[in-house]
C-alpha cells in the first residue's frame, strides 16, 4: 500500500513537472526575440557617422536590445529579432531640426531590412553607399530631402523586390543608371529636385507596373520617350523643369488612368496633340513655359474631370476653342498668360464660372476691369501686363476669398482711397500703373495681418511711410519710384519676416533707423536715390543673410560698416553720397 502511494506521488510530481515545462516552453515562445547583435552593430555604425542630431531620435538608441521598442524608428521581426524597418523621418521645415553626417555603409548589413526611410534630415551629406545593393529584401527606399551627392549607385538595380524608390531633394549628379530599369515590381520612382543629366534610360520601358513617375527639377535632356505611353497603370507624371526637347509624344494620351500630367518648363515644340481629349481621368494639366505653338485643341473640352489647366508662357494663338464654353465642367483654375492671344476682353465662359484662379496676364485685354459672376470663389487673380484703364473701385466687391491679386503694368488710374481689399489678402502687386494717394490707405491694420507681398512701385503714391505694428507678415515691401516723402519709421523693426525692402527713387529724408538691423531675414535692401542723411548704422551688420544693398545717391556721410557683407559690396552701392568712406571706398581720414 505504501509502495502504491509512493508510485502515485511520483506520477503526480512528473505530471506537475511536465505541465511546468510546457508553460515555460509557451512563455519562451511568446517572448519577443532579442535584437540580432549584427543588426544592432549596423545601427550603431550609422549612429557613429551622425555627428550632430538635433532631432533627438538617436538619443533613444541605447541599451542592448534594439527591438524592445525603445529605439525610435527601428522595427523588428518579433520572432527572429532581425531589423526589418528603419524610418527616420522629419517633415518639419524648422531649420534647427536636422541630422548632420553621412550614411554609414554598415546599413548595407541589415540583410532583412524591408523599409528604409531617412527623410528630411537636411544635412546628411556624402554618397549613397554601394553596400545598399545588398539589401535584397528592401521594398521601400526613401532618402528624400537630405544633402546627398555623387551618382545614384547602379547597384541599386539589384533590389528585385523594390516597389518605391524616392531620392527627391538631394544633390545627386550624373545620369540615371540604366540598371534602375530592372525593377519588375517598381510602382513609384521619384528623383526630383536633384542635378541629374542625360536622357531617360531606355531600360525604363520594362517598368510596366509603374504608377508614379517624378523626374522634375533636374537637368534631364533629349526627347520624352514614347515608351512612357506603355505604362498603363500610370496616374502621375511630372517631367517639369528639365531640358526635354521635341514634341509631346502621342503615346502619352493612351494613359487612360492618368490623373496628373506636368511637362512645364522644358523646351518642347510643336502643337498640343488633339488626342489630349482621350485622357478621361485627367485632373491637372501643366504645359507652361515651353515653345508650343498653334491653337488649343477642341478636344480639351472633353476633359470632364480637369480642374487645373496651365498653358501659360508658350506661343499659342487665337482663337480659343468655342467648345470650352460648355466643356471642362470641373475647371477651377486656369492660366493662359503670356501666349500670343489677343483676347480683348475676358471671355464670358471664364467670367461666368465659379473659379478659384484666373490668370490672364499678357493676353492683350483692354477696357475696364472685368466683373465676375461668382466673385466670392476667387482666391487668385493675375491680369498683369494688359491694357486696362480707368478705376478699380468696385473690382474687389464680394471677393471675400481673395488671397493674391496682380494688376501690374496696366494703365489703371485711381486713388488708393477707393480700394477696399479683402481682409485675407496675402499678395498685392499693382506696380507700373498710375495710382495716386497715400500709402497708409493700403497698409493698415485691416489689410496687413496676412499681407506678405506688397508692390506698388512705379506709381504716383504720395505721403509718408506708415507706422508698422507688431504681428505683420510682410516678406516683400516694394514702394520704389513713387513720390513718398518723410522718414523711415523706427517701427519698421516690427516687420520681422521681411526679406526684401525697396524704397528707392522717392523723396525720403531723415536718417536710416538703427532698428533696421533687427530685420534678420532681410536679403535685399535698396534705399538709393532719396535724401537720407547721417551714416549707415553698424546695427545692420546683424543681418547675416543680406545679399544685395544699395545706398547710392543720398546725402550719407561717415564710415561704412566694416564687416561682411558691407565692406565687400561694390563701390557703386555707395556712390554719389556726401562723404561715405571705408572699404570698399577709400579709407576715412581722421
Amino acid at each position: 500500500m505504501q509502495f502504491l502511494r509512493w508510485v502515485f506521488n511520483l506520477l503526480l510530481i512528473l505530471s506537475f513537472l511536465d505541465i511546468f515545462s510546457e508553460n515555460i516552453s509557451q512563455t519562451t515562445a511568446l517572448a519577443p526575440a532579442v535584437c540580432s547583435a549584427a543588426d544592432r552593430a549596423s545601427l550603431l555604425g550609422f549612429k557613429a557617422r551622425i555627428l550632430k542630431d538635433t532631432t533627438d531620435i538617436l538619443s533613444s538608441w541605447t541599451g542592448p536590445d534594439c527591438c524592445d521598442g525603445g529605439w525610435e524608428g527601428v522595427q523588428c521581426n518579433p520572432v527572429t529579432g532581425r531589423v526589418t524597418g528603419l524610418q527616420l523621418q522629419r517633415n518639419d521645415k524648422d531649420s534647427d531640426i536636422y541630422m548632420r553626417g553621412t550614411l554609414s555603409p554598415y546599413l548595407g548589413n541589415l540583410h532583412f531590412l524591408e523599409i528604409m526611410v531617412i527623410s528630411g534630415m537636411k544635412h546628411i551629406t556624402g554618397r549613397i553607399p554601394e553596400s545598399f545593393s545588398n539589401l535584397t529584401h528592401l521594398s521601400q527606399l526613401v532618402l528624400e530631402d537630405n544633402s546627398l551627392g555623387g551618382n545614384i549607385p547602379p547597384g541599386l538595380g539589384h533590389l528585385a523586390l523594390l516597389q518605391t524608390l524616392s531620392l527627391n531633394g538631394n544633390h545627386l549628379r550624373g545620369q540615371i543608371p540604366s540598371t534602375l530599369g530592372s525593377f519588375k515590381n517598381l510602382m513609384q520612382i521619384t528623383v526630383a529636385r536633384n542635378l541629374l543629366t542625360g536622357p531617360v534610360p531606355l531600360t525604363f520601358k520594362s517598368l510596366q507596373n509603374l504608377q508614379y513617375l517624378d523626374l522634375s527639377y533636374n537637368l534631364l535632356s533629349s526627347t520624352i520617350p514614347e515608351f512612357v505611353g506603355q505604362f498603363k497603370n500610370l496616374t502621375f507624371i511630372d517631367l517639369s523643369n528639365n531640358q526635354f526637347t521635341g514634341q509631346i509624344p502621342a503615346s502619352l494620351f493612351s494613359l487612360v488612368n492618368l490623373l496628373d500630367l506636368s511637362l512645364s518648363n522644358n523646351k518642347l515644340t510643336g502643337n498640343i496633340p488633339d488626342q489630349i481629349g482621350s485622357l478621361k481621368s485627367l485632373t491637372s494639366l501643366q504645359l507652361s513655359a515651353n515653345q508650343l505653338t498653334g491653337h488649343i485643341p477642341l478636344s480639351i473640352s472633353r476633359l470632364q474631370n480637369l480642374w487645373y489647366l496651365n498653358l501659360s508662357r508658350n506661343g499659342l494663338s487665337d482663337p480659343l476653342p468655342g467648345t470650352i464654353s460648355n466643356g471642362i465642367p470641373s475647371l477651377l483654375s486656369i492660366d493662359l498668360s503670356y501666349n500670343n492671344f489677343s483676347l480683348g476682353t475676358v471671355p464670358n465662359w471664364i467670367r461666368s464660372r465659379q473659379l478659384s484662379d484666373v490668370h490672364l496676364a499678357g493676353c492683350k485685354l483692354k477696357g475696364t476691369l472685368p466683373s465676375f459672376a461668382k466673385p466670392d470663389s476667387l482666391s487668385s487673380i493675375d491680369l498683369s501686363d494688359n491694357y486696362f484703364t480707368d478705376g478699380i473701385s468696385n473690382f474687389f466687391t464680394n471677393m471675400s476669398s481673395l488671397q493674391k491679386v496682380k494688376l501690374a503694368n496696366n494703365q489703371l488710374k485711381f486713388d488708393v482711397s477707393e480700394i477696399k481689399f479683402p481682409a485675407g489678402v496675402s499678395l498685392i502687386d499693382l506696380h507700373s500703373n498710375q495710382i495716386v494717394g497715400p500709402l497708409s490707405r493700403i497698409i493698415n491694420n485691416r489689410t496687413s495681418r496676412f499681407l506678405e507681398v506688397f508692390d506698388v512701385s512705379r506709381n504716383q503714391i504720395s505721403g509718408g511711410i506708415p507706422e508698422f505694428t507688431e504681428g505683420m507678415s510682410l516678406k516683400v515691401l516694394n514702394i520704389a519710384s513713387n513720390k513718398i516723402s518723410g522718414h523711415i519709421p523706427g517701427s519698421i523693426s516690427n516687420l520681422i519676416e521681411l526679406e526684401r525692402l525697396d524704397t528707392s527713387r522717392n523723396h525720403i529724408t531723415g536718417t536710416i533707423p538703427s532698428s533696421l538691423g533687427l530685420l534678420l531675414k532681410l536679403e535685399w535692401l535698396d534705399l538709393s536715390i532719396n535724401g537720407l542723411t547721417g551714416g549707415i548704422p553698424n546695427s545692420l551688420l546683424q543681418i547675416a543673410d543680406l545679399r544685395h544693398a544699395s545706398f547710392r545717391a543720398n546725402l550719407l556721410c561717415g564710415e561704412i560698416p566694416q564687416g561682411r557683407p558691407f565692406n565687400i559690396f561694390p563701390p557703386a552701392a555707395y556712390a554719389h553720397n556726401n562723404c561715405l568712406c571705408g572699404k570698399p571706398l577709400p579709407p576715412c581720414r581722421g
